[in-house]
């Protein structure tokens, strides 16, 4: 105990818990610029098609691929952070996701160069996919094992903050833009702007990070050598279950947030005749709702434990499925707006222990590993291709057939959690 406090010393508490929560808001910032981008601009600009539809399913498409290249992002960070520490690894990924975010506003138009945009529109992409992949787990575990045991989620609690502030910048932002500037100009240069400006933040997450020195978790597994050679290797080893399970129990996470805001905005805008800036709007005040009940949650989840706590969230999304086409199909703004908020509450309710719960799956010599590679596996499942789903789902049945599929992920998730099984690990 007398070490833990003597390295935790080290780590303020202001430093830590900023340092964890300016990377996650930058990364996530960077992350969501691409998805308005990907409904918005990128259909036109990237994917020109004399099909509307076709163009904005090539354009989610490319949205995908970063999700497929995040668990490469948690499987090479994750060895590092379990090998050489937790600090060099989120520099380092937090620049990843910086670079390529900042070269897709560089990038030339399909009437510049041809097929080559799109291609390296990929390729950015995936750097993104990486760079995050790495830094998520990292983020929340520099806050967690810098914290009290009975606060665990509420430290765990302020990288996850990070999703909706990154969300509400991202959004205002585009929003701003599509209010100042003529559709021309969004289009010819403004878009741009965000993806740009986004190095500005990226030096200010750089200059935190170099000021925290490392978990202090981390160091004592380091001084009793209880570091693995391949943490990689030995999670799946031993940790299997972990891993499978904590998987499935993340995968309605992100599909419930893809279907509130990507899936949503798309069809809203294309089908419900809704213009593109009012529904940026309500989806922006939803995710105050995203906001706020993240700490609500982990407050909770301190008092009950973050497993039942993820338990009543999956029961209450899997219930709200079925309100899916009733809501969104009402045609009244305000019972779109409720639907909106509705989810997003839930949202912060899955989204604020999530972190917690799967880093106290793993013991500290794989836990960079376990924990990245269980929420961006669970990524990939429940996200990647959930928007194209969705629209397909829509276009060839109904609504009411987008929220069975929720529904359906959440049984899923509500089994995996059921099922999984968690030794008490050191921190």
């Amino acid at each position: 105990m007398k070490d833990n406090l003597k390295h935790s010393n080290k780590n303020s508490l202001k430093h830590v818990l900023f340092g964890s929560l300016i990377g996650t808001t930058i990364e996530f910032f960077d992350f969501y610029i691409y998805a308005n981008a990907a409904v918005l601009v990128f259909p036109q600009l990237f994917f020109p098609s004399n099909d509307s539809t076709n163009s904005v399913l090539l354009s989610l498409a490319t949205f995908s691929i970063a999700f497929l290249s995040r668990p490469l992002g948690s499987a090479v960070f994750g060895h590092y952070g379990d090998k050489i520490g937790r600090k060099t690894t989120l520099v380092i990924a937090l620049l990843t996701m910086g670079i390529s975010t900042v070269c897709i506003g560089f990038l030339p138009s399909y009437a510049s160069i041809g097929i080559t945009a799109p291609l390296l529109l990929m390729l950015c992409r995936f750097g993104q996919g990486v760079g995050l992949g790495g830094e998520w787990g990292g983020a929340v575990l520099l806050a967690i094992e810098n914290a009290p045991p009975n606060k665990r989620a509420w430290y765990g609690m302020f990288p996850q903050l990070g999703a909706p502030i990154g969300l509400l910048l991202s959004g205002g932002t585009f929003l701003i833009l599509t209010d100042t500037m003529t559709s021309e100009d969004f289009l010819d240069y403004g878009w741009r702007i965000p993806f740009i400006a986004s190095s500005l933040l990226v030096v200010v997450g750089f200059y935190i990070r170099l000021k925290i020195t490392e978990t202090p978790a981390f160091e004592n597994a380091k001084k009793e050598k209880e570091e693995v050679n391949i943490p990689f290797f030995t999670l799946l080893k031993f940790y299997k279950n972990q891993l499978i399970f904590g998987t499935f129990a993340a995968i309605t996470t992100f599909l419930v947030f893809y279907l509130m805001t990507v899936f949503t905005l798309s069809w809203a805008t294309s089908d419900l005749g809704y213009s593109k800036r009012d529904f940026l709007l309500m989806q922006l005040f939803s995710v105050l709702f995203f906001a706020l009940f993240i700490p609500v949650s982990a407050l909770i989840a301190d008092r009950i434990g973050r497993r039942k706590m993820l338990i009543y969230a999956t029961i209450a999304i899997a219930i709200f499925g079925f309100t899916f086409s009733f809501f969104l199909n009402s045609g009244n703004t305000v019972l779109v707006t409720l639907f909106l908020c509705v989810g997003m509450a839930l949202m912060g309710f899955t989204y604020g222990p999530l972190g917690t719960f799967l880093s106290e799956l793993f013991p500290t010599t794989v836990r960079y590993s376990g924990t990245s590679l269980a929420f961006n596996l669970a990524g990939i499942i429940g996200a990647a291709f959930a928007p194209m789903i969705a629209i397909w789902l829509a276009t060839q049945y109904s609504l009411t057939y987008v929220g069975f599929y929720l529904s359906t992920a959440a049984c899923i998730s509500l089994f995996s959690l059921l099922m999984v099984s968690k030794k008490e690990h050191k921190f």
